[in-house]
């Protein structure tokens, strides 16, 4: 990277670049850095703020940069569970920077020291975040012939050639969204399964219980039977002795 031109006056860091730029990746931590730099003879002392900050982490967020030095500031995404629409993003950064006493630390600078009430002069720089398309894989590079030509011949036969990295490319891209479909599939089907098990289970168990209470009513009405036919012929023997 070629060093920085001289900043313009009245500029206390020269930051690069303006734009933070992530290569959007669901399920994946991204990071991305700028550069910092004090191209005059103060102590610069600067914070970093962003409008998302629980999406994004800042290291450092706060620092000294020392007169014709740099700081790098990496900013790292946390992951994303889906993509925003249209890729387009809303998030903004915010770099507050202020003119520190000679050799100051990092330990010595607080929030409060960017603030109106300080008396400090704060120079802000907002800066965009854009989301762009992950890198691809280069393709392979085809391996000459004798004669110094590209062996086309073999790059059809192996599907190394462009159109074999696209395919490859599309089919791990489809291949772990076909096996989550497969296995959502295989969920809801044994959850059905699982219902209609529990369904049986409670029609046979209301169907036991309607035979327990129709046993249960045809022993009463047989041990009544029976009351009767002790009583009547206790009584048939009581006449026969008094005869």
């Amino acid at each position: 990277m070629p060093p920085p031109g001289p900043a313009p006056a009245g500029e206390l860091l020269r930051i690069d670049p303006l734009e933070l730029r992530f290569p959007f990746e669901l399920k994946k931590q991204i990071s991305c850095s700028m550069q910092l730099s004090n191209l005059g003879d103060d102590y610069i002392a600067f914070k970093v703020k962003t409008t998302s900050p629980k999406k994004y982490s800042v290291r450092p967020n706060t620092g000294v940069v020392s007169p014709r030095s740099t700081c790098d500031v990496v900013v790292t995404m946390q992951v994303q569970r889906e993509a925003p629409p249209d890729m387009q993003c809303k998030d903004k950064f915010l770099v507050q920077s202020i003119i520190a006493p000679s050799g100051v630390t990092v330990k010595d600078i607080t929030g409060d020291m960017f603030t109106k009430e300080s008396g400090n002069k704060i120079e802000e720089v907002k800066l965009r975040v854009t989301y762009v398309a992950p890198p691809q894989p280069p393709s392979p590079v085809p391996e000459e012939s004798e004669e110094g030509s590209p062996s086309r011949t073999s790059e059809s036969e192996n599907g190394d050639g462009h159109a074999g990295g696209f395919t490859r490319a599309l089919r791990e891209r489809i291949e772990p969204q076909e096996n989550s479909i497969e296995a959502g599939d295989l969920i809801s089907k044994l959850k059905e399964e699982k219902n209609t098990a529990i369904q049986q289970n409670q029609k046979i168990r209301q169907e036991l219980d309607m035979m327990r209470r129709e046993i249960s009513k045809k022993r009463e009405g047989f041990s009544f039977i029976i009351v009767i036919i002790v009583a009547l012929i206790g009584i048939f023997l009581g006449y026969m002795m008094k005869s």
